[in-house]
Formats: structure tokens, sequence, C-alpha cells
């Protein structure tokens, strides 16, 4: 009875890898297809920041699924106790990592806030000083969601101009409209944005932008996050009980 168990849970585990196995291997190749893919596609992803990070993180993701299906395939079939160590192990250190992220998420929570951005952007933000890196990634980020600020075009009113611009007006490039939300985009009219007209001003704040874009996803997210974690705990188990049942 003990050998069909330990059998049983094998195939199982050979199964269940495999699948991991399979996904790993179509993420690794699509991340790989819309990074060297000739025929355009990567152009239009290289225009958006958001796709292109997505791009390298789906590479990421699939190259690690593809080593821990793998491992698992292997470690399984062949009753391997040092695959299946280092199976269980690997599992073990993304669980931790994980978890980790979510508990700092948790505590950290009271950071994200509407007040913490609105300060710090009035703070460090440089305008239009693309050599600074804070300054860069928000620039980046309002022309991305065509929003402008944390809750709109009145949080510059308290940004101090760049000494070398005395001209410069209240309102950033970034905030102004773009016929492509993308830094190679034409503005749609870039004086008019400038002189304070505000049908030619992106006038939405980021803050919202970015809450409503992925509030769709939070309890999908949360869903899959929870699966997932029970998954890699199930997976150490069967693990640790194959190593254990192997002689």
């Amino acid at each position: 009875m003990e050998g069909d168990c330990l059998s049983c849970m094998k195939y199982l585990m050979f199964l269940f890898n495999f699948f991991i196995f399979l996904g790993g291997a179509c993420l690794l190749g699509l991340g790989i297809w819309v990074i060297v893919d000739p025929t355009g596609f990567r152009e239009i992803v290289a225009a958006n920041p958001l796709l292109f990070t997505g791009a390298y993180i789906m590479l990421a993701m699939g190259a690690m699924l593809f080593l821990l299906g793998f491992l698992g395939c292997c470690g399984a079939i062949r009753e391997n106790k040092c695959l299946l160590l280092f199976f269980f192990m690997f599992i073990l250190l993304i669980f931790l990592a994980e978890l980790s992220a979510a508990i700092l998420a948790f505590i950290f929570r009271e950071n994200l806030t509407r007040e913490f951005f609105t300060k710090e952007l009035k703070k460090h933000y440089q305008r239009n000083n693309d050599t600074d890196v804070f300054s860069s990634t928000w620039n980046s980020v309002m022309i991305t969601f065509a929003c402008c600020g944390v809750n709109g075009p009145e949080d510059f009113e308290a940004v101090p101009h760049l000494p070398y611009s005395s001209m410069e007006k209240v309102t950033p490039e970034a905030c102004c409209q773009r016929e492509l939300q993308s830094r190679e985009g034409m503005f749609v009219n870039k004086e008019a944005c400038l002189a304070g007209i505000e049908r030619f001003q992106n006038r939405q704040g980021c803050y919202t932008v970015i809450l409503n874009s992925f509030e769709t996803y939070v309890y999908l997210a949360g869903a899959l996050a929870i699966g997932v974690l029970a998954i890699e705990l199930f997976a150490m188990i069967f693990a640790m009980c194959l190593f254990r049942g192997i002689q």
C-alpha cells in the first residue's frame, strides 16, 4: 500500500510540474518573441514603458517556472533525492520572498497614501530636469497615464522653478496632452498648454487614474497570490513526502 501511495504521489507530482514546465516554456517563448520580434511588434511595446517592463517580467517568470518545472519533473520521475531537495529549497525561497513582500506591503501600506505622494512630489520634483531620477520617473508616469501630478496641475504651484529656467510655466510639459502617450508623441498644443489653457492639459491626478486602472485587478491579484502560495505549499509537502519515501 505504501508503495502504491508513493507511486501515485510521484506521478501526480510529475504531472503537476509538467504543467508548470509547459507554462514556463510558453511564457519564456512569448517574452523572447516580444523582445526580439523583427516584425515591428517590439516597437509598439517599446513605446509603452509599462508593456516593455512587463515583457521582461514575463521573461523572468517564464525562466523561473521553466527551471522549477524541469527540476520537479526530473526529481519525481527519476526519484532523485538531490533534485527533489533542490526543488524544495527553490520553492521555499520563492515562498519566503513572496511572504516577506506581502508582510512589507502590509506594514508600509500607509506610505502609499495620496498625502505621502503629494508631499514627496512637492519636495523632490524638478520639473523637466530628466537627469534627476525622481523627476524623470514622474514625467514618464504622467505621460504614460495621461495625468498630471498626484491630485492635478495645482500640485505644481508649490514646486520651485529650475534656476536656469526663469520663464518656466507652472504646468510641466509632461502634463500637456499628446497625440500618442509616449515621450516621442507629438504635443496637441504645447504653447497653449503651458499658457494655462486647460483643454490642452491633462487635468486628472495620477493617483486617481492609476488607482482606477488597477482597481479591477486588486481582488484578482489577491486571490491569485493566495492560490499561488497554497500551490507552492502543497508542492513543498509533496516534494518532502516523496523525498522521505524514496529509499
